[in-house]
């Protein structure tokens, strides 16, 4: 399927033909991109202002929000620490991220959905990105619920699988390449662990998907539009029928060497406790069940956290 053929949908157009038209794009190429969200252009400019400033901060400063113990759920993650699964150094990037505030006692709290940290500096970042957090959630649910119709599921059967889920919010800071980097990349080849992920289009280019026939296709919504993709438990969920497609961030051309590149993913996850257990209409006698055993979205999580290198 060629690239021209990867379409940009709005989510304003019929209900009646929104599902199998990101159906299609998600079967075809694991993403699709998608225009008319609703996410508010003031808060996602605002968003891009708080992220610039927060990462011009010296590293002193920065490393006093890295929590290794947290595995990166929360908060300041340094340069060099993620690596893609199998690839041979870390990927040439930092990155902040926001969690789910959840209130004390709650039955979901725990290693893995600490309490948010929040940085004194830049002012107004923690009301920010609390807001865009909402806002994002709100726009996944929705792309979720045109995934449940093109299933044949019903149009909320996502709703209790996701609500209090274990969503990130990720700032993501790719600083300049300077000199040789040896194999490492901005982000090697990878899938990404949960349901769907929702991408503001960074202004940098260097985005791509590696498409079926073997070619890395670049990947450019137009200004204002996400960039969405399935992640491995929702292809876990419906057997491969939408498949989780490998993509990187390669590094830039010597032109734009000397360029700091930034995006800013939502990614939507299942409720720890949900059970990912393969949809039975996803299962045939031509596409037999690759997860006949059930495992908690938890458990999956902590598990592909440890391939990663960000837990031990």
């Amino acid at each position: 399927m060629p690239l021209a053929e990867v379409p940009v949908i709005s989510l304003a157009d019929d209900p009646a033909r929104l599902g199998d038209a990101l159906g299609a794009s998600f079967r075809g190429f694991g993403f699709a991109m998608v225009r008319d969200h609703a996410i508010d252009p003031g808060l996602i400019a605002e968003g891009w202002r708080l992220t610039r400033a927060f990462f011009a901060l010296p590293d002193s400063a920065k490393q006093r929000y890295f929590r290794p113990e947290l595995a990166g759920a929360r908060g300041y993650t340094p340069f060099g620490r993620e690596i893609a699964k199998g690839a041979p150094q870390p990927d040439l990037k930092e990155f902040w991220h926001v969690g789910r505030d959840l209130p004390p006692g709650h039955p979901l709290l725990s290693p893995s959905m600490p309490p948010n940290i929040w940085p004194d500096l830049p002012a107004g970042f923690a009301e920010t990105f609390q807001a865009l957090y909402r806002a994002f959630e709100e726009t996944g649910a929705t792309v979720l619920s045109h995934i449940a119709t093109h299933l044949g599921l019903g149009a909320r059967w996502f709703d209790p699988a996701i609500a209090d889920g274990n969503s990130v919010l990720r700032l993501l800071h790719y600083p300049p390449v300077a000199g040789a980097t040896g194999e490492a990349i901005r982000a090697g080849a990878h899938e990404d662990i949960n349901l769907i992920t929702l991408l503001l289009g960074a202004e940098e280019a260097g985005l791509e998907l590696l498409a079926t026939d073997g070619r890395w296709l670049p990947v450019s919504p137009p200004e204002g539009a996400l960039v969405v993709n399935i992640g491995d438990m929702l292809q876990r969920l419906t057997n491969h029928a939408l498949p989780s497609t490998t993509h990187r961030v390669r590094n830039p051309d010597a032109a734009r060497a000397g360029v700091s590149r930034y995006s800013m993913p939502f990614f939507l996850h299942l409720r720890s406790d949900f059970t990912i257990e393969t949809l039975p209409q996803c299962v045939s006698a031509e596409e037999p069940n690759r997860y006949p055993v059930t495992i908690s979205a938890d458990d999956y999580l902590q598990e592909r956290l440890r391939e990663i290198g960000l837990k031990g």
